[in-house]
């Protein structure tokens, strides 16, 4: 992986614990791509039924890693220019 930086304030891609993505900001940002990019994240609930009167929620999630420092497929983020993570089988059930 090139060692790319990552900054408070820029997008990337959120993909959730269900695999489904969501365009991003950073909030946070706790270590650098290199060493497992943790950051924190806001973005915009992909739930119809969060929504009041000043439009959709936002939702907050916390110590996210880049998906090139995740086991799993969900619950990381990448920059927008990269490819989503594949789904593996997990080891053990």
């Amino acid at each position: 992986m090139e060692d790319r930086e990552f900054h408070v304030g820029d997008v990337v891609v959120f993909t959730d614990s269900h695999c489904e993505d969501h365009n991003a900001l950073v909030t946070v940002v706790w270590s650098p791509v290199r060493e497992n990019g943790c950051c924190n994240l806001v973005y915009v609930s992909g739930e119809d039924s969060k929504t009041d009167p000043y439009g959709r929620q936002i939702e907050r999630v916390t110590s996210i890693v880049h998906k090139d420092h995740n086991g799993a497929p969900g619950n990381c983020w990448r920059f927008p220019d990269e490819e989503k993570p594949v789904y593996h089988e997990p080891a053990e059930r």
